[in-house]
């Protein structure tokens, strides 16, 4: 089996590090033309001077914005009109208990998390729709299904997020346009790690048991058993996002591990 698309523009928001980037350098190597975002230009310009020097010939380009905000989105929306494939990955996640949750935790992660894909699929889906070709890929989390009671605020999040998606999927249906969620369970990112670190130092457990710990503890359910590597979320993102994926839409496609115990896709 082999993934093709030359001839496609990609959009992957969140995409200077972690899961994102893995997304934008999988899209990038099976030909797609691919446009990486993040909040500052210098995260953007390394990104994409990394992975244009792994590449037959250049194929990212970059934009610098902050995609959580109507003016960021605007900014990426006026330097790429069209679209074919657009990956609504940026998100944010915290540690908080949930009695601690204020108003602004909640509101600022679900405007991060679900604001900014609804607005740009908002502007990029009618596009694909009048071109009869088009990927909407929502990236999740098992969160939206196991929610995590370190995080309720992030799994409702997820879980809108994925509702977000099968919605745009009943709305694009029969139009050669498909919407999918895709939902990563624990990942080795940056942001993980950095995670981990914390938990680690505020515990007083050896960096290299922390991991093994945090599964225990928190998602005992796995089946790998360890934090999947973000180019195995990538992988699944990837064939998602191209022509041979034509007969799926409207699904939570889990990349988690086998955390979430529901054999319900």
């Amino acid at each position: 089996m082999q993934i093709n698309l030359e001839g496609k523009r990609a959009v992957v928001t969140g995409s200077t590090a972690g899961i994102g980037f893995a997304i934008a350098k999988g899209l990038a190597e099976a030909g797609a033309q691919v446009t990486v975002s993040g909040r500052t230009q210098a995260a953007v310009d390394k990104v994409v001077a990394a992975l244009n020097a792994a590449l037959p010939s250049p194929r990212v380009t970059g934009v610098a914005a902050d995609l959580s905000t109507a003016e960021g989105s605007a900014t990426m929306i006026a330097a790429v009109p069209e679209a074919d494939i657009l990956v609504n990955n940026l998100g944010i996640y915290d540690a908080k208990p949930v009695f601690d949750l204020e108003d602004a935790d909640w509101e600022h992660v679900f405007n991060v998390n679900v604001t900014t894909a609804a607005r740009l699929s908002r502007h990029y889906a009618p596009i694909m729709k009048a071109k009869g070709w088009g990927r909407l890929i929502f990236v999740s989390s098992e969160s939206a299904q196991n929610i995590p009671v370190e995080m309720v605020h992030y799994g409702v999040s997820k879980a809108a997020l994925q509702a977000l998606s099968r919605g745009y999927a009943k709305a694009l249906a029969g139009t050669g346009v498909t919407a999918n969620a895709v939902l990563p369970g624990p990942t080795r990112t940056e942001s993980a790690r950095a995670f981990l670190a914390d938990l680690a130092r505020d515990g007083g457990i050896p960096a290299d048991q922390i991991e093994a710990r945090f599964l225990a503890e928190n998602r005992p359910s796995t089946l790998i058993r360890r934090f999947a590597e973000p180019e195995e979320v990538a992988n699944l993102c990837v064939y998602v996002a191209s022509p041979l994926s034509s007969a799926t839409t409207g699904a939570a496609l889990r990349v988690e591990g086998g955390i979430v115990e529901s054999p319900a896709g």
